[in-house]
This record gives C-alpha cells, sequence and structure tokens, in this order.
C-alpha cells in the first residue's frame, strides 16, 4: 500500500509510530507549524511555493499543486541513505529509502503549490516528511531549462540516527531486498521510484543497476 491524502490529514502515520513504541520521536503539531514557519521565513508572504521531489514524491506526491515541470538540483543527488523501523521495515530487518546527500546533482520533479494553499498543502507534506525530523527542509536552486527556481527540498539529517552514513552496495542491496512493512516492501518502493521518474523522463542508472542487483538477489 501507499499513504493516502486521509492518512496524512488524520495524522495515522505518527499516531502508527507513537503506538509502535519505538523511541524515535515524533514531531508535535505545534513543532511542524514551527518549522514550516522557518523554513517561510525568506519567502514573501502569500505567495506560490515550489517543492522539489526525488523520490516518492515524483510517483505519490499526495498534495494538491498547480503546475509541474522536470528540474536540476545541483550539490546533492538522491541516495538511499535512511533506515527506517517501519513503513518499509521493520526493527528486526530495517529497510533503508531515498534522501538527498550532498555532492552531485539531482534530477526531479518540481511542483508549484497555489498560494491559497500553502497552508493545508505544506502541514501534510511536512507531517509525511518531518515525521521523526530525518529530513531537513532546505531551499534550494532548481534549473528547468529556462527558468531558475526556488524550491524546498527535503534533504538528508546527517546528524539523525536513521542516517545510514557511508553503508556497503552489498548492504544496501540486501536491506532493499529483504525489507518490507505496513507500506509494503522496499524492493517496491525502489521499483515505484524507478518507473515514475522513467514516466517523466528521467533516466536514474544507479537506481537501474539497484534495481538488476536486488532482482538478482531476490531470484
Amino acid at each position: 500500500m501507499s499513504l493516502t491524502r486521509s492518512d496524512l490529514e488524520s495524522s495515522r502515520l505518527q499516531q502508527t509510530i507513537l503506538q509502535s513504541g519505538h523511541s524515535a520521536h515524533v514531531l508535535s503539531e505545534a513543532e511542524l507549524q514551527a518549522s514550516i514557519n522557518e523554513t517561510l521565513r525568506q519567502q514573501k508572504p502569500d505567495s506560490d511555493i515550489w517543492v522539489f521531489a526525488y523520490g516518492s514524491l515524483v510517483w505519490n506526491p499526495i498534495f494538491k499543486f498547480a503546475e509541474q515541470r522536470l528540474g536540476t538540483i545541483y550539490g546533492w543527488h538522491r541516495r538511499f541513505c535512511l533506515w527506517v523501523p517501519q513503513g518499509r521495515g521493520t526493527p528486526e530487518n530495517r529497510g533503508l529509502v531515498l534522501g538527498l546527500d550532498k555532492g552531485g546533482s539531482c534530477r526531479g520533479i518540481v511542483y508549484r503549490i497555489a498560494a491559497a494553499d500553502v497552508p493545508s498543502e505544506l502541514l501534510l507534506l511536512w507531517r509525511r516528511e518531518m515525521v521523526v525530523g530525518c529530513y531537513i527542509p532546505h531551499w534550494v536552486k532548481v534549473f528547468d531549462g529556462n527558468e531558475k527556481l526556488d524550491a524546498i527540498a527535503f534533504v538528508v539529517n546527517r546528524q539523525h540516527r536513521a542516517y545510514a552514513g557511508n553503508i556497503s552496495l552489498e548492504t544496501t542491496i540486501n536491506s532493499i531486498a529483504t525489507a518490507s512493512g505496513e507500506l509494503g516492501s522496499c524492493a517496491d518502493y525502489l521499483m515505484q521510484t524507478v518507473n515514475g521518474l522513467l514516466t517523466v523522463g528521467i533516466k536514474d542508472n544507479q537506481l537501474l543497476r539497484l534495481c538488476k542487483y536486488v532482482a538478482i538477489c531476490n531470484s
């Protein structure tokens, strides 16, 4: 299964983590809103907001948007670098999900949220991406071929204990091939991301190579 809008509107994701007994700190609504307010401080009030997507937001954005474009950011790359003991894994067999880590570049989708929808849609987005503080909302420059857009991207929090660091390719493959949780398997997450990117014309060779390795591991 995948996250739905109703899951975020009802805060089911937060409740699931709290009920699991997992020791991660789940951000409160007040903390999420404070993070949103801090992130928006440099923007003009009542303006449209762009959000850069590189993983599951490509194939399952959930939030309302007025426009989407292909774009590239520099200084960050897409990588399986976050351990998850829930959702796509278990405490006994943690999964791995994508984050934006330092270095390189990344192609993805940039979504424009209309000013009138910013309060409601960013709250849903924060409930999804910032639930335990694994990411940091960060302003990036997105190049779409014609314009340079300021957008919010959720980059990996290297200080968070979920950060995977410099794990080996073998460890990455094994986790993706074997880990599964209430939201489905890591292998499905990888395939959905690859297919979502291909659908919009983005070919990520590293993810495609991972798909081959995971298929071999599961054969």
